[in-house]
């Protein structure tokens, strides 16, 4: 069974973890080995005096280990002291202190492991107690200090094991604020750059917590009293005596000197791998600013720390790189200073190479390595178990050289465990490593059957850990391969890891690892899964989103289909809020109603058990400003004032704009105007006034977002009045009767004023004549009304303010006119052009300026309809009017009917009214082209015929000259045929057409013309239904295309194969249903535009409760035939479409009827071969025996036309009888003469003169009918009743039986 073993993408395991490529050897505790250290206490260990001492040391080895102890270098015996225990099978102490003295156990202890094979000893352990004496008693004096003074307040905290941590605060366990100006420095001090007034406090309180004891020391509360200058003078007497005074005079400005470090340079030593940190406090007034930098370098950017408003320096991990010359520098706006401290780095030992377990054979060769440095360079001791090597046996398979011990030719027994001790000044390392002679077959060390699992493109690790004296070698082999695996991409590491470098697909499959050495072998397989790794392929984008707007982040994760990703949203790297607004999708975060506190960082994680992808997206959120605050007016004047404000937030969306607003108190209060705006970069306006106002002010902020609300009013500010500095504007002047003159203006507002008392005086006098201004003072008026003036003449007009402080500036002058009266003159000469049938053009000369009597406005032209050309009767007159403005003396009329007689005339109009209309024009509008057809229907289709009926166009627009109709095949595929054309006289309604294809669709194109040319075009479409005798030979071959019908006809078109072209576009949708009814049968065709699908019919009888019954089509043909029908019963059919996995498309519904049951009909026996042989036989017979009779009755005499063929019906030579209703080719139009063999109908042959709307010049006249199924039953005839059978037959197919029928 397979244990699966997930890797990383960098290909470290999740389940066991492989630290390194090589790895010290560890040799399993079943074999025999010397002892090894595996837990020991630091060589450091301060204890809680409360607590009992626990003194570690553990250690493993074949036998099990046993443990001594050595206290300050001499035995301790641990069975003499009832208070010291060892625990079982371990060499850790427990030393009970209760009721006892911890200072009793201080001491330097060493702990000693040993078996047969050696002896390993542990660092030198120093156990000291911890201390946290009290803070020694002291008076602290209460401090008087001028403001601007700097001050130091000291800590001195008494000195404890380990030293304490300092903090400073207040009676109510607050801490003291810090900033640039007060701070703590290292050594527990505070210190002021300078003092304010707002320092002055009694209870500055030092701290010292003793974290091993978790006890906090409290030193005694300090009082500062800050003066300034002035309290100095009342307060001086009564603190002189009893405390200390830093200054008699003011502190002033000053430059930077440094309080601590003193002096210009300074040292520092520190070791390597401690932290650095370098100090600089300054005093001065302003407050000074550190700055650091290094005299011989950089400082090192991601160990380097700026701490206590910069005033420290901290760089961590020290190396000897570090060392060099550091300057600090304290500036203000007065100068600066600097300290220069040269900083020492030394090193306490630290290894290179620390000694590792060797593992030897008999005979093999193998090196202990002991490297060190430090500074000083340290010394190199080595140990033989325990014993220095110079006091141990000799051994002639060692030798010691220098910091390496050299072994060869070893022998079983020459196991012993070696230490190296390095040291120097500032302190030591000791290390245990054993030579273990053993002589043990391969064994693997890594679990069996382990299933590794790696993203493509990542690292991939196969362990394969091992142990065999001597050590084995490591081959890979995978799958069934014989071939070891080793180069790229695999890597086989000392340690028997397989890596593969960039792990892809082709790597999965089952790896083999062997190690062998010189007694065996040993084997493992692992498994190796290569997956896809997780991506997120649609990250969230940046949004900006309004107060209470809705926002939606995507993460689309794409991902091995094997795994099921976890997706997980963080904000700002933190769960998401507990809030009912976020709603997390599938793939989508979405917030509603957010709030400002939804800005920020969102972050999607997509998660699997072997790798994860994250993105991250910013979530602005904005909102209309807050309102300005704190409006203030300065700078007051007469007429100008200075605002400023404090803008509100801005929430996220800058300000573009401030609006200035303004209320008037005495005119319009509660009303407020627009004063300016300035730009989002200023906060202060200078205002324009107007006297006599009473004015506030507000502010509105504007950003993207919208409107701040309004800030709160400014405070009034009252202008002095004054005379007005303006007119009335928009003075115009115009009457509204023929003897006045109406002068309005618009007038001033209350603002505009200046002060109280507002009056106008108006003036007037008549233009280019030789008089005074007439003038009148009115009230606070828009208008004044001039009586008595003559029509239409023109007027000088001024209106000027004023108020009780004065009049205004001199106003500008206007024109205005009296009141206007109707023209006296009407345009003469009126001609009109006609251009085309729709289009003329009328002239006329103007009429004089004094006759028009006012402002000409322009031109009317009052036009109508009379009657067609054709028409004699006359028709409803509505007139129409285009108007031209101005002294235009011509215009154009568009929209004319054709053929048609108009009549115009033409007036001219001022701001009164029209004058009186010229006489009468009268033109005519030639032919046009005319509109579609009325309708256009298909009647009576049959296996090879059908009848077209249409009505004449609502618009002839001229003397109709005939039809034309165009038509042309579709097959199944949607393809149209050749097109055949046809023109039909213009009084015809009706045409059938015949020698068609059975079941075929046709479209046709019908369109009436004029002598000016062809009209609209109308279309239809019809199917011709089926013949049942060859219901199984489809007319269209899929594979083909159109296929000709097996029986030939007399149309080329139906004789030829036609080429076809694509007419509509494919889509998955029915078009037209046709239905054709017969008694007991019905043709159903349809269109259909998608893909292949079978087809089925559905149908039931209408109104029932039955089930649709269902037949299958054949084929992809577009035409079925229900059979076995009730006759003269309403059905309902839809034809469906249906794929192998595709939903159902259906049709519309249709309804149609059979024919009632007739014994007459015999359609079903005509279409029998046999039948239709036996039919042309007897017809043949009969017509045998009628040209007899013929023949005889011609030797008999002459008899007139009319009798012969009332005597004589031959289908062939008389195609239309008055008395049947039935129709043949087509009568001239022109002449009315009637073809050989017709006759024109007594009421087809009206005359134009006595009727210009006959339809019977247009083929819409006559007294034709239609029977029930759309059939003619007669068109010239005047007979009002018809046989039922024969109308029945008229819509029947051609066949034998029918002409028998015509000739009996």
């Amino acid at each position: 069974m397979l244990r699966k073993r997930y890797l990383t993408p960098g290909g470290a395991p999740l389940i066991l973890l492989v630290c390194h490529l090589i790895t010290a050897l560890d040799v399993p505790l079943d074999l025999q080995q010397p002892p090894t250290l595996t837990h020991q206490s630091p060589k450091d260990y301060i204890v809680d005096p409360r607590e009992n001492i626990v003194i570690q040391c553990e250690a493993k080895g074949k036998p099990t280990p046993s443990f001594s102890w050595t206290r300050n270098g001499t035995h301790f015996d641990i069975e003499k002291d009832a208070r010291v225990t060892m625990k079982p099978n371990s060499g850790t102490l427990l030393i009970d202190i209760t009721g006892g003295k911890v200072e009793a156990y201080e001491g330097v202890y060493q702990c000693t492991a040993r078996n047969e094979h050696g002896t390993a000893i542990s660092n030198n352990i120093v156990i000291r107690q911890s201390r946290s004496p009290l803070w020694s008693k002291e008076r602290v004096d209460p401090i008087l200090i001028q403001e601007g003074n700097s001050l130091v307040l000291e800590c001195r905290p008494p000195v404890g094991l380990p030293p304490p941590i300092i903090f400073w605060m207040d009676n109510y366990f607050q801490r003291l604020t810090q900033s640039e100006r007060v701070s703590q420095g290292l050594n527990g001090d505070l210190y002021f750059s300078n003092v304010r007034t707002e320092d002055t406090r009694n209870d500055y309180i030092c701290y010292a917590r003793f974290n091993h004891t978790q006890t906090i020391q409290q030193k005694q509360p300090i009082s500062v009293k800050v003066l300034s200058m002035d309290a100095i003078n009342e307060t001086i007497a009564a603190f002189l005596n009893d405390t200390e005074f830093y200054s008699d005079s003011p502190a002033g400005e000053r430059y930077p000197t440094f309080m601590i470090p003193k002096g210009r340079t300074s040292n520092k030593l520190v070791l390597r791998g401690h932290v650095l940190k370098l100090e600089c406090i300054a005093e001065g007034l302003p407050t000074p600013e550190i700055h650091w930098r290094k005299e011989s370098g950089e400082l090192p950017s991601k160990r380097t720390f700026h701490e206590n408003f910069q005033k420290t320096l901290k760089i961590i991990d020290v190396t000897e790189a570090d060392a060099g010359l550091y300057r600090c520098i304290a500036k203000n706006s007065l100068g600066s200073i600097h300290h220069i401290i040269n900083v020492t780095v030394m090193a306490s030992p630290y290894w290179i190479t620390e000694p590792k377990n060797l593992v030897l054979a008999p005979k093999e060769t193998g090196v202990l390595i002991c490297r060190a440095n430090g500074s000083p360079d340290p010394s190199i001791t080595w140990l033989m178990n325990g014993i220095p090597i110079e006091n141990s046996p000799k051994d002639l398979s060692r030798k010691v050289d220098g910091d390496s011990i050299i072994f060869s030719d070893v022998q079983t027994g020459s196991s012993a465990v070696y230490q190296c001790n390095v040291s120097n000044e500032f302190g030591y390392l000791l290390a245990n490593a054993f030579l273990n002679v053993l002589a043990e077959p391969p064994r693997i060390l890594t679990p069996t059957n382990q299933m590794y699992q790696v993203i493509t493109n990542s690292r991939a690790l196969l362990d394969c850990a091992s142990f065999g004296s001597p050590i084995p070698k490591i081959n890979w082999f995978k799958d069934d391969q014989t071939s070891i695996l080793d180069g790229d991409p695999y890597v086989i590491h000392d340690n028997g890891t397989l890596e593969i470098h960039v792990a892809q697909k082709d790597n999965n499959g089952k790896y083999t690892c062997i190690a062998m050495n010189d007694l065996g072998k040993a084997e493992n397989r692992v498994q190796l899964e290569v997956k896809d790794p997780t991506r997120i392929i649609k990250q969230p984008e940046y949004r900006v989103v309004q107060v209470a707007g809705k926002v939606i982040f995507e993460c689309k994760v794409k991902h091995d289909p094997t795994f099921t990703p976890t997706i997980m949203w963080l904000k700002n790297n933190e769960e998401l809020p507990d809030d009912e607004r976020f709603i997390v999708g599938e793939d989508s975060l979405t917030i509603g109603e957010v709030t400002e506190i939804d800005k920020g960082t969102y972050t999607c994680v997509a998660n699997t058990s072997l790798d994860k992808d994250s993105a991250s997206a910013e979530l602005t959120v904005v909102d209309r400003p807050d309102p300005s605050t704190d409006l203030e007016l300065t700078d007051e004047r007469e007429r100008s004032i200075h605002l400023t404000w404090t803008p509100g937030f801005d929430h996220n969306s800058i300000i573009q704009k401030y609006i200035v607003e303004y209320e008037d108190g005495l005119h319009e209060p509660g009303v407020w105007h627009y004063l300016t705006e300035v730009p989002g970069t200023k906060t202060n306006a200078h205002l324009k006034l107007s006297p006599h106002v009473l004015y506030s002010f507000r502010v509105v902020s504007v950003n993207e977002v919208g409107r701040s609300q309004p800030s709160y009013p400014s405070r009034q500010y009252q202008t002095a009045p004054a005379a007005p500095d303006e007119n009335p504007s928009k003075v115009e002047g115009a009457g509204n009767e023929p003897d006045n003159l109406v002068i309005t203006w618009e007038t001033l507002t209350g603002i505009q004023s200046n002060g109280p008392g507002l009056q106008y005086k108006v003036h007037w006098r008549q233009k280019d004549v030789d008089d005074d201004w007439t003038s009148v003072t009115v009230a606070n008026v828009s208008k004044y009304i001039v009586s008595g003036t003559q029509t239409f003449v023109p007027y000088e007009i001024k209106v000027q303010a004023l108020n009780d402080l004065g009049i205004a500036p001199e106003p500008s002058t206007v024109v205005g006119y009296s009141g206007e009266d109707l023209p006296m003159a009407a345009p003469g000469n009126v001609r009109v052009r006609v251009e085309n049938s729709t289009l003329a053009e009328v002239q006329w000369e103007p009429v004089s300026p004094k006759s028009v009597r006012g402002h000409q406005k322009g031109y009317k032209i009052y036009y109508w309809k009379e009657r067609s050309v054709f028409k004699r009767s006359r028709r409803h007159v509505e007139k129409k009017i285009l108007t031209f403005s101005g002294d235009k003396t011509h215009g154009k009329l568009p929209g004319l009917e054709p053929f048609s007689l108009y009549k115009l005339n033409v007036r001219v109009f001022n701001g009164k009214g029209e004058g009186p209309p010229s006489p009468d024009e009268q033109f005519e509008t030639p032919e046009g082209v005319p509109s579609a057809p009325a309708f256009l229907k298909i009647l009576n289709p049959m296996l090879d015929s059908l009848t077209l009926e249409w009505g004449a166009p609502s618009h002839r627009n001229g003397l109709l000259t005939g039809y034309t109709l165009k038509y042309q095949p579709i097959n199944n595929t949607h393809e149209l045929g050749p097109l055949v054309k046809i023109i039909i006289p213009a009084n015809e309604t009706n045409w059938t057409l015949k020698n068609l294809n059975y079941s075929t669709r046709y479209k046709f194109y019908f369109h009436a013309q004029t002598s000016k040319g062809p009209g609209n075009i109308i279309t239809e479409e019809a199917v011709t239904i089926m013949d049942e005798a060859r219901i199984n030979q489809p007319a269209v071959d899929a594979d083909k295309g159109y296929s000709e019908p097996p029986l030939a006809t007399s149309l080329p078109m139906h004789t030829l194969r036609p080429t076809f072209h694509k007419v509509r576009p494919v889509g998955p949708v029915f078009g037209n249903i046709n239905t054709t009814a017969s008694e007991d049968f019905a043709n159903i065709s349809w269109e259909y535009w998608g893909p292949d699908m079978s087809f089925y019919i559905e149908y039931m009888v209408e109104d029932s409760k039955e089930d649709w019954k269902k037949e299958f089509v054949n084929g992809t043909q577009s035409f079925f035939v229900i059979k076995g029908l009730m006759p003269g019963t309403t059905y309902k059919v839809r034809v469906v479409a249906k794929g192998h996995s595709d939903e159902p498309v259906q049709s519309t519904e249709e309804v149609f009827k059979t024919d009632p049951a007739m014994a007459s009909r015999q359609v079903d026996i005509a279409t029998q071969g046999w039948f239709i042989g036996l039919m042309c036989a007897i017809a043949l017979l009969i017509l045998v025996l009628l040209i007899f009779c013929f023949v005889k009755r011609n030797k008999g005499g002459k008899y007139p036309v009319k009798e012969k063929e009332d005597a004589h019906p031959d289908p062939e030579i008389q195609p239309m009888k008055d008395d049947d209703g039935t129709f043949g080719e087509y009568s001239d139009t022109e002449d009315h003469k009637p073809l050989k063999g017709s006759r024109t109908p007594s009421n087809g042959t009206v005359k134009k003169e006595d009727s210009d709307d006959s339809l019977v010049d247009y083929g819409e006249g006559g007294d034709g009918q239609f029977n029930e199924d759309g059939s003619f039953i007669g068109q010239y005839s005047g007979k009002k009743e018809k046989e039922t059978a024969e109308g029945n037959e008229s819509s029947e197919a051609p066949s034998p039986v029918n002409a028998m029928n015509s000739f009996v």
